[in-house]
């Protein structure tokens, strides 16, 4: 099956800022686009906008000039939908109500070709939900394209119940010819990124209503030490905290209030307040003129250690050894098995985040998961109250001298980077085995849906087959209301080869 020819004319419906975006791309590749929208003068006024923006890629040497006349020459604003009945695709991006779109579908059925796509773009709807008010929906499905859609190049290619795998195939053809990157998935709340996402906004929220650390702080791990290239906090504020929140809403309603993927309380309060972020003035962080940032906890300068002795294998932070040595301070290693820990000149013990607390045990500082630790900039530790100061100094002082900023936050089991990116590889586990999409699918969605540094099944790989297993696995035993409980799919993957008993 392949894409649809150039020829064939494209309609969008619906010209807000996804609309035009759609339309832009499917103009540029080389379709003629019809433009409708039901609020008389929009589509005009939405042909003149698009036409702008050409104007702009023309004078920013991206478009040739005759490119864009004739660009131009193939856009037309539609007066009714009666106007679209020789389109070969209809792509739909209007209010986000089943009922306004199941209506609008059963029109267009009525007036285009039975060999017509009819695609949605909905981000929270049920593509089958919106197919099952139509006779024919084989040839339905959705196109979920990301904001910009110009700009951004993913586009997830959804199958409803009832879509036939021709059409999806076709759609998929189509969104590549014209120079997108699709994926294929099914019809499942949240698609791939918004299901799989949940946890970045879902655990800075948790440690902070944990008291664990502030928003500033939070971002601040998320982007130095793992590497995503904007924190939580800030990055809601500029989605806007009641789009991000009624996502999340509308995720955990469609599975059935799973509490995997339930709302934060503080972030409700936040919409209840007015504060919407970027585009109210004042989400998480104030955005009026003068308002100053909040600067991250940084650790105030500490001494660093002479030397370290290594017990076991540092695993995922193994490279700290490397840097350790490299900042000149005297590494001692011994052969035990007792996995990552670094014992400090006070007797005192360095271990990476597993899910477990400090005050669980004598005289133990964690560190947070790096995406990198060479290039890592900061790094979070956590202490209990009793944890010895000269203990969490020496930590403090190691880490200072690999060229860290160091933020001390409270005891809070898997921390900031650990347990976001542990959940996010278990909901993309639980994905596939659940026939959602490919790990190679899911891994592109991550990375160009959502800028992620590494796809989920990219970070498994990096970190071991069992890590992400065992620090949930531990968090589940300190917070039992099922967050925490790895999948199935995880525990198989976690079991298949190195825990596998010999007999029942």
């Amino acid at each position: 099956m392949t894409a649809l020819d150039l020829s064939s004319p494209v309609a969008v419906v619906g010209t807000g800022t996804m609309g035009q975006g759609i339309a832009q791309v499917a103009l540029v590749a080389g379709h003629p686009v019809r433009l409708y929208d039901a609020v008389p003068g929009r589509a005009r006024e939405a042909a003149e906008a698009i036409g702008a923006r050409l104007d702009r890629l023309v004078a920013k040497d991206r478009l040739d000039a005759a490119d864009r006349d004739a660009a131009r020459a193939r856009l037309t604003p539609a007066g009714s939908l009666a106007e679209l009945a020789d389109c070969a695709l209809v792509v739909e991006a209007v209010l986000e109500r089943l009922d306004v779109k199941q209506q609008l579908f059963r029109e267009l059925e009525e007036i285009v070709s039975d060999d017509c796509l009819l695609a949605t773009n909905t981000s929270s709807l049920s593509v089958t939900a919106i197919g099952g008010a139509l006779a024919r929906p084989g040839r339905f499905l959705g196109l979920h394209f990301f904001n910009p859609a110009p700009l951004l190049p993913l586009v997830e290619v959804v199958s409803g119940f009832a879509t036939d795998v021709t059409s999806a195939t076709r759609a998929y053809e189509t969104a590549r010819a014209w120079g997108k990157t699709p994926v294929a998935c099914a019809d499942t709340p949240g698609f791939i990124v918004n299901r799989i996402a949940r946890p970045f906004y879902a655990e800075a929220f948790a440690v902070h209503e944990a008291q664990g650390a502030d928003p500033a702080t939070i971002d601040a791990v998320l982007r130095e030490s793992g590497g995503f290239r904007m924190g939580a906090f800030e990055l809601t504020d500029l989605i806007g905290q009641d789009v991000n929140e009624s996502v999340t809403h509308s995720v955990w309603q469609s599975f059935f209030q799973d509490v995997r993927f339930t709302p934060s309380l503080a972030q409700r309060r936040l919409v209840e307040s007015g504060r919407l972020g970027r585009k109210s003035g004042h989400g998480w962080y104030d955005y009026a003129d003068g308002a100053e940032r909040p600067e991250p906890h940084t650790a105030e300068k500490e001494q660093p250690p002479a030397r370290v002795t290594v017990e076991g294998d540092l695993g995922p932070a193994a490279e700290l050894l490397t840097l350790i040595r490299e900042a000149g301070i005297q590494v001692h290693e011994e052969d035990e098995d007792h996995g990552t820990r670094l014992l400090l000149p006070s007797g005192g013990q360095l271990v990476l985040a597993d899910g477990q607390t400090s005050v669980e045990f004598r005289d133990v500082v964690y560190f947070d998961l790096a995406l990198d630790y060479r290039k890592a900039t900061r790094i979070a530790l956590s202490a209990a109250q009793d944890t010895s100061p000269r203990t969490l100094a020496e930590a403090t002082g190691l880490f200072q001298a690999l060229g860290k900023d160091v933020s001390v936050i409270r005891d809070v089991p898997g921390m900031i980077v650990a347990r976001t990116v542990a959940r996010i590889i278990d909901l993309a586990h639980d994905a596939v085995a659940k026939g959602v999409a490919t790990e190679e699918d899911i891994d592109t969605a991550m990375r160009l849906g959502v800028n992620y540094p590494l796809g989920p099944f990219e970070w498994s790989r990096r970190l071991g087959r069992g890590w992400a297993y065992d620090l949930l696995e531990e968090l589940h035993l300190r917070d039992p209301s099922g967050r925490y409980a790895p999948s199935l799919a995880l525990y198989r993957h976690s079991y298949a080869t190195d825990k596998r008993e010999s007999t029942p």
